[in-house]
């Protein structure tokens, strides 16, 4: 596809007309809206969708409680974006969390009301199938009410190598271990020419995809996930959507596609222009519009600001992502929005819409749908202790954010 892909403002009010109604929508039409159509009716096209889709539920909009546990910053695949990572020979700024650790941090989940964690860290290159298995297991064992919806098609293409077995089989045990659903991890770019500039060492898109499929033939669903702003064209954006759809089709596999906004501190891509807030509620509802059979679009407000996570909901978001108890990797490339579970039902409220607490897989848990009964002491934002270590460095601290 090619960045050129005008349409006249008929023909734009068409195509926003048929998308609006169910239609399914060409990736060359994709771009022609995401590229010229008015902002307003971008919106109001997507948020038709939206209402459409979730008829009876759709003034609610979701949000979720979670952790995002870092077991190591030792990774060997460098992604120029990245601000997190040691390399293996970096001891002075490398770490690896004990599993003692990682336990109590799930615990502390648990007792704060959260009902999932995400397992993020490097591609360490000593840690193969066994190590994922013996620490899933463990979770499970101690804390079976947890969701596992942690790491993505990269781990798996990584621990696969590392144990010498087969990605199929690799997927089998780490589920048998407890592993509920995969995360949209590492899809960053999935055209060749944008992933290749920011994460040469990864698997080619291709087969960041084709790891999702065979997950998904095997019982694991997933999230997607776009990083946006590290020097794309429009158009490589909208093959990313595209190269997602076309596995859809197959699987239907993708519960939710959650696009967020490259963050430029500490990293080797210092000065690259990210994604205004505009590009980014315009690909918010393009996805809306493009991606008909993904049932969740996330309007993940960790990169984009408070304000920007609640236009999101005018413009086909049906969920506003999650207050997660711990974040390091985003953060420490310069994310610095935080919240807590007050912000997060208020925020949704002043946008028009009921808030709830959902689950992994998107059912209600506690619907927010009387103010009086809202909490009053939030122990999510009040009764939180941690240690969070970056640099190498154990200090005590807890971060509240919204996550992508």
């Amino acid at each position: 596809m090619t960045e050129k892909a005008d349409l006249t403002s008929a023909d734009v009010t068409g195509v926003l007309d048929r998308a609006a109604a169910g239609g399914r929508i060409t990736p060359e039409e994709a771009l022609a809206l995401y590229r010229s159509a008015p902002l307003h009716a971008l919106g109001a096209a997507a948020d038709a969708v939206r209402r459409r889709r979730y008829a009876g539920t759709e003034h609610i909009a979701t949000y979720i409680i979670e952790r995002n546990i870092n077991y190591t910053n030792v990774c060997v695949t460098a992604c120029k974006f990245c601000a997190f990572y040691a390399a293996p020979k970096d001891t002075a700024k490398g770490w690896s969390r004990d599993l003692d650790d990682i336990l109590r941090r799930c615990a502390e989940t648990v007792e704060l009301g959260g009902t999932q964690i995400m397992f993020q860290g490097g591609h360490h290159p000593d840690y193969g199938v066994e190590y994922y298995e013996k620490h899933f297991s463990a979770i499970k064992r101690a804390f079976p009410q947890l969701v596992i919806h942690s790491l993505g098609a990269s781990e798996v293409e990584h621990m696969a190598r590392i144990s010498g077995v087969p990605v199929e089989e690799a997927i089998r045990r780490i589920h048998d271990a407890g592993l509920d659903s995969f995360a949209g991890a590492g899809a960053e770019l999935l055209p060749a020419r944008p992933r290749k500039a920011i994460a040469p060492l990864k698997e080619s898109g291709e087969r960041w995809l084709e790891i999702m499929e065979t997950a998904h033939g095997l019982g694991v669903e997933s999230t997607s996930t776009m990083l946006m702003g590290t020097g794309e064209t429009n158009a490589e954006r909208i093959e990313h959507l595209r190269m997602i759809r076309d596995v859809q089709d197959r699987t239907g596999g993708f519960r939710a596609f959650i696009p967020y906004t490259y963050q430029p501190e500490n990293n080797h891509l210092k000065g690259r222009t990210q994604a205004t807030l505009f590009e980014y509620l315009r690909m918010i509802a393009i996805a809306r519009l493009f991606l008909d059979n993904v049932a969740h679009i996330q309007g993940s407000w960790l990169t984009t600001g408070k304000e920007v996570g609640q236009l999101s909901l005018h413009y086909g978001a049906d969920d506003l992502g999650s207050i997660m108890l711990e974040e390091n990797v985003v953060s420490s490339a310069g994310a610095r929005h935080r919240s807590n579970r007050l912000e997060i039902i208020d925020l949704i409220r002043k946008a028009g819409r009921v808030p709830a607490q959902r689950a992994t897989t998107y059912e209600h848990l506690v619907v927010h749908d009387d103010p009086a009964n809202d909490p009053v002491d939030d122990r999510v934002a009040s009764h939180i202790s941690s240690t969070a270590i970056e640099g190498g460095t154990a200090h005590p601290e807890l971060k509240l954010l919204s996550a992508g």
